[in-house]
This record gives C-alpha cells, sequence and structure tokens, in this order.
C-alpha cells in the first residue's frame, strides 16, 4: 500500500468518525426539528379543517333555527339560538343573539326584546353591529318606551359619520310625534329626506311622514316636498303592503343600512 493511499484512507476514516460523532450528538435536534415542522403542518392543516368543519355547522345549525322560528316552533328555535351563542363561532353567536331579540320582539316581550339588544349593542366591538343593536332596540321603544329612552340609544347615531343615521333619525322622529313634540319630529324627518345618501325606501317614508305633517298645518320645507315630484311608473319605488304612518305606530320599522 502506498503512503497516498494509506493517507486516503485514515481521511476517510476520520470523516467518517467526526460525521458519526456529528451525528450522536445533533440527531435528536435534527429529528425533532424535523418532526416539529411536520407537526406545524399538520395542526395547520387540522386547524382550518376545524374552522371549515365548525363554520359549516354552525350555518347549518343557524339555518335550522331560522326555519323553526318561520314555522312558529318558537321555543325549540329560541334553544338552538341558545346553543348557538354558547358553542358556536363568534360570528355566528353574535347573528343567534340577534335573533333571539327578534323573536321576543315578535312574541310580544318588548321589554325582554329590548333589554336583549342592549345588552348585544354592550357587548360588541365592532361599531356597525353595534349601531344596529342600538336602533332596533331604539325603534321598539318607539312604542313602549318614552322619548328619553329612544334618544339614550340612538341620539348618539344621527351624525354624517353613522351609517345608520337615518334609521336613528326616523325612530327618534317617530318618537317625537308620539310624545306631541311636533318641531323636534319635522327636524329629524327632513334630515332624513335632504341625506342625499339615504336609501330610497326610507328616503320614501321620510317624505310621507312629511307630508303628513303639512297636511296638519306644519311649516315643512318646501323644498323637500317638491323634490319628490310626480314619479314616473317606471321609476315608482314599491311601497310595502303596510305603508308607515304617523298614526299608526304599532309595528317598529325595520332598519336599514345605508348604501
Amino acid at each position: 500500500m502506498s503512503d497516498d493511499s494509506f493517507l486516503r484512507e485514515v481521511e476517510e476514516e476520520l470523516r467518517s468518525d467526526k460525521l458519526k460523532a456529528f451525528w450522536r450528538r445533533f440527531a435528536p435536534f435534527i429529528i425533532g426539528g424535523a418532526v416539529l415542522i411536520v407537526l406545524l403542518v399538520a395542526a395547520n392543516e387540522v386547524w382550518k379543517w376545524y374552522r371549515s368543519s365548525t363554520a359549516a355547522n354552525a350555518s347549518d345549525q343557524y339555518y335550522a333555527a331560522v326555519e323553526m322560528a318561520e314555522s312558529g316552533d318558537v321555543a325549540s328555535a329560541q334553544a338552538a339560538f341558545a346553543e348557538l351563542e354558547a358553542s358556536g363561532p363568534a360570528g355566528y353567536a353574535v347573528l343567534a343573539r340577534f335573533q333571539q331579540a327578534a323573536l321576543l320582539a315578535e312574541q310580544g316581550d318588548a321589554e325582554a326584546a329590548i333589554a336583549a339588544y342592549d345588552a348585544l349593542a354592550a357587548s360588541l366591538d365592532q361599531r356597525r353591529l353595534r349601531e344596529l343593536a342600538y336602533v332596533l332596540g331604539g325603534y321598539l321603544a318607539v312604542d313602549h318606551l318614552d322619548v328619553g329612552a329612544v334618544e339614550q340609544r340612538v341620539g348618539g347615531l344621527t351624525g354624517d359619520d353613522s351609517a345608520m343615521r337615518n334609521s336613528a333619525r326616523e325612530a327618534l322622529g317617530l318618537a317625537h310625534y308620539k310624545a306631541g313634540n311636533i318641531e323636534e319630529a319635522r327636524a329629524n324627518f327632513e334630515a332624513m329626506a335632504a341625506d342625499p345618501n339615504a336609501g330610497q325606501d326610507i328616503q320614501l317614508r321620510a317624505f310621507i311622514y312629511l307630508e303628513q305633517l303639512a297636511s296638519t298645518g306644519v311649516d315643512v320645507s318646501e323644498d323637500l316636498l317638491g323634490a319628490t315630484g310626480p314619479m314616473e311608473p317606471a321609476e315608482q319605488i314599491d311601497v310595502p303592503a303596510e305603508t308607515p304612518s304617523l298614526e299608526t305606530l304599532g309595528q317598529p320599522l325595520e332598519a336599514e343600512p345605508e348604501q
């Protein structure tokens, strides 16, 4: 054996010994790191599957409860919504609470429904949902509480930065009209009618209120009343079967997000 061959064998043995020593020393960490990566990937996939599966289950549960309510099985619907509120994903839990409050109102328990909307609004971080809860409670308060109670719920929502401003103005206008505060009612209805971003339905209701006030001798802006003008058949807005009236406040009107 030549010296060169002997040296190469020694070098190979040394490299082999170093590799074995390195592996004995660091193998647990290398294997552990690889296992950790696999576990993280697996956990992520499981979490995505869980979220998808949970959302699908919650959706089925939610619409099943809605169908119960629509079929008249209110007790079962309330129980299903309560279960969804307790164990469902956050979004469906909030929807369930809105539905619970609405069912209380439909069953004639306005006091409990208003309390449910108040509690819901107080617990929500999302501004639009919080304002919606206050407005829905405010509409109920028109018929069942005084002007101060309505003002407490929606008085801070009439500014231009609120998407629910015209619904809030409507609730306030109806409450003031019911209380005999005609000027305050007129001011709120005029603000609704003058808002260029108001939806057609809510703006039409404002014109109806103002026309009714004008017919009783209240001084209403001619510019606003004249803005309606005679509508061509193709331009007419579909009016609900029960047109809002200042004389009949039995049903709180539905809040409509602005366009």
